[in-house]
């Protein structure tokens, strides 16, 4: 029996699943795979039938539970379409008929995109699991770190996946993932990405942290900051219709006051839980870019709960907002838009993770740009109303 949860724990809602293990690609930044954590060595490749049907039981139990009208299925790696487009819409298809009535499940594929063809497409698509692609840009010079294991390019092979997706298969097209890069120029790799007609930009920063830091981090710039700025210009000049880009939507919302759920920005609970191929039930990869084993909860789904998951002392920092903050955090004005910034970035070896995060100045750099144009929007509205 589950041990009691916190009133004030909230329900999981996106369950990442990593259905295959392993990569196809030898991206030579991969914080996954060339990070201090080493744990994926020790599990299976992939995720074999008993911990699907186990994990989707589990999801359907918490989704009762809580009574969730809706949540988010992720299916991840490594690359998940290594363990098949068939195997992929099975378990999607499990867990939907397992879930409560009334309960919608929102299925999508994370991919390198270098596997995608029509047959799997077709099999994903109609078996509505939408998929989301990672790219570091739209051209083959923003994606030169993106290699097989013999060191030859990706990009040839993503770039045919991602344009038969957009072309075939649009429907079905989640949108584009991509880490910020500040050495190269902002507005040619956004405008790079929409030639690939992705509906929607997830833009990240690089996972790193006080003691591991990202590249040019810390310093006394704000390139990451002011690169982000640039895109906000662009995107913002366009009228925000040519792509939907969530960062930048979730600051705006947040900065007007609205309720928003981002990894990156906010102080709402956060709510995601990954399974790895063994059933172990984790907190999200991001963390294994901290240290070894920084992720795990010691839990798995054939003895555990997802409730039990939620008393986790890892999760529950992760839902207490501006308390689990640090005491400069806590004091900042600009707390409640961005709640600390991502948590994997707040680390500090001997410290934890009550730190502001590594990017702290790009993030103030970046988000009292995006005020100041909402200000002057604003401005301008008001100002066209009176006259």
């Amino acid at each position: 029996m589950s041990r009691q949860v916190t009133p004030r724990a909230a329900p999981f809602r996106q369950f990442i699943v990593k259905v295959h293990g392993r990569c196809n690609l030898a991206c030579r930044y991969c914080y996954l795979y060339e990070g201090p954590d080493h744990t994926w060595r020790t599990r299976p490749a992939a995720a074999g039938p008993k911990v699907l049907d186990q994990t989707a039981t589990r999801i359907a139990e918490h989704a009762a539970r809580h009574t969730l009208t809706d949540l988010s299925l992720v299916l991840h790696g490594g690359e998940p379409l290594l363990a098949g487009a068939a195997r992929l819409a099975a378990f999607a298809e499990r867990v939907r008929e397992r879930v409560p009535r009334g309960c919608v499940v929102h299925t999508t594929v994370q991919t390198n995109a270098t596997l995608l063809d029509d047959r799997r497409l077709a099999m994903l698509a109609r078996h509505g699991v939408t998929v989301g692609v990672s790219l570091d840009g739209g051209r083959a010079a923003h994606n030169t770190l993106r290699v097989d294991h013999a060191g030859r390019p990706s990009w040839p092979a993503a770039v045919r996946g991602a344009r038969l997706l957009a072309e075939r298969y649009p429907d079905a097209y989640a949108g584009i993932l991509t880490v910020v890069d500040p050495a190269s120029d902002p507005v040619e790799t956004y405008e790079s990405l929409l030639t690939l007609r992705p509906p929607a930009l997830d833009l990240l920063l690089p996972h790193g942290n006080w003691t591991a830091p990202p590249p040019g981090l810390p310093g006394r710039g704000t390139s990451y900051g002011d690169w982000l700025c640039t895109v906000f210009d662009r995107w913002w000049s366009a009228g925000r219709r040519e792509t939907r880009i969530r960062l930048f939507e979730e600051c705006l919302a947040l900065l007007l006051g609205l309720p928003a759920a981002t990894e990156s920005l906010g102080t709402e609970p956060f709510t995601a839980v990954v399974v790895e191929t063994d059933g172990s039930i984790e907190q999200v990869d991001s963390l294994k870019s901290a240290y070894e084993g920084a992720a795990r909860t010691g839990l798995d789904i054939f003895r555990h709960s997802f409730d039990q998951a939620l008393n986790h002392p890892g999760v529950a920092a992760r839902q207490t907002g501006i308390a689990a903050l640090s005491a400069q955090c806590q004091a900042c004005p600009l707390v409640a838009v961005c709640g600390g910034g991502h948590y994997a970035h707040r680390y500090r070896a001997g410290h934890g993770f009550t730190n502001p995060s590594v990017y702290c100045t790009d993030l103030q750099r970046f988000i009292r740009h995006v005020a100041s144009r909402l200000r002057e929007s604003a401005a301008l509205t008001s100002g066209g109303a009176t006259r």
